[in-house]
């Protein structure tokens, strides 16, 4: 039963972090307009489940009037309300301040505030650090992401910048999927482009050509092409069914589905994408 959608607001990012899911950068394309929030919006107060909604990225702030108007919006709906960010904007405690008080007053209920290597390497206090502080003053409901050693999936950038010199297996050790349910999702990403992720880069299907209650009603996982196999024996089981792959050795379940994935990116463009996710 879906209770989550989660706004994909931009895939722009201050950073490009080699962790990345979404292959997210300063450069990235795939921003949301205020129509289309609203759309999503209605679509998931239609589903009637949904009881979360929350604004991530690339980062969500660079949007900033548009992050509090989709904050204000989904408040009125009724859901409960939550932000993902990095804090690049609290370079100073009156910073943090500023930027935060709107979501207090917006009554957000969930702030996460990414906090590692990944996005804060140098000396002295980190932007997250500030923004944390200010949130607790501020009375947000807050927490941290830390993406670090065991932590870290190897899917998008992450696949490709940060395997080197690991212990690799046997694609066929990889036979169920660990991360997400695939058959019935508890929540869902949506981008600017419609689609509707069950995890990045694999798609139930788009909003813009089908309602999103009617997704949700019609999806049957065994006969997708993408989540069928997966479902069925894993990511070792999508490589077998496609004769890709399966020599290789993996880092990670998460490293062989996404490497699979994308020698079928053209194949199945309804149950994967966009190209941007798999750096293209």
């Amino acid at each position: 039963m879906l209770t989550g959608v989660h706004i994909l607001l931009t895939y722009r990012c201050t950073h490009e972090c080699d962790h990345c899911f979404v292959h997210s950068s300063p450069r990235a394309r795939g921003t949301f307009g205020r129509s289309g929030i609203r759309e999503v919006l209605a679509q998931a107060t239609q589903v009637g489940t949904v009881e979360w909604i929350y604004f991530e990225g690339g980062e969500p702030f660079l949007y900033y009037p548009l992050l509090l108007e989709g904050l204000a919006v989904a408040k009125a709906s009724g859901f409960l309300t939550g932000v993902v960010t990095n804090a690049y904007f609290a370079e100073s405690d009156e910073d943090a301040l500023l930027w935060l008080e709107p979501l207090a007053d917006l009554g957000v209920a969930d702030l996460a505030i990414s906090d590692d290597r990944f996005h804060h390497d140098g000396p002295g206090e980190s932007p997250a650090a500030r923004a944390l502080a200010a949130a607790k003053r501020l009375r947000i409901p807050v927490g941290t992401i830390s993406v670090q050693g065991e932590s870290v999936r190897y899917r998008g950038r992450a696949a490709d910048q940060l395997v080197e010199g690991l212990p690799l297996r046997p694609a066929e050790e990889f036979r169920e999927c660990p991360d997400e349910d695939l058959a019935d999702p508890g929540r869902v990403h949506i981008d600017a482009y419609g689609n509707v992720h069950l995890c990045q880069g694999v798609l139930m299907g788009n909003i813009k050509q089908t309602p999103l209650a009617t997704l949700l009603a019609e999806w049957d996982p065994p006969a997708d092409p993408i989540s069928g196999p997966v479902l069925s024996g894993g990511p070792a089981a999508l490589a077998r069914v496609y004769g890709c792959g399966e020599e290789r050795k993996y880092a990670s379940a998460c490293h062989l589905c996404y490497e699979v994935r994308k020698q079928l990116l053209n194949r199945y463009p309804g149950s994967l994408g966009p190209p941007s996710v798999y750096g293209q």
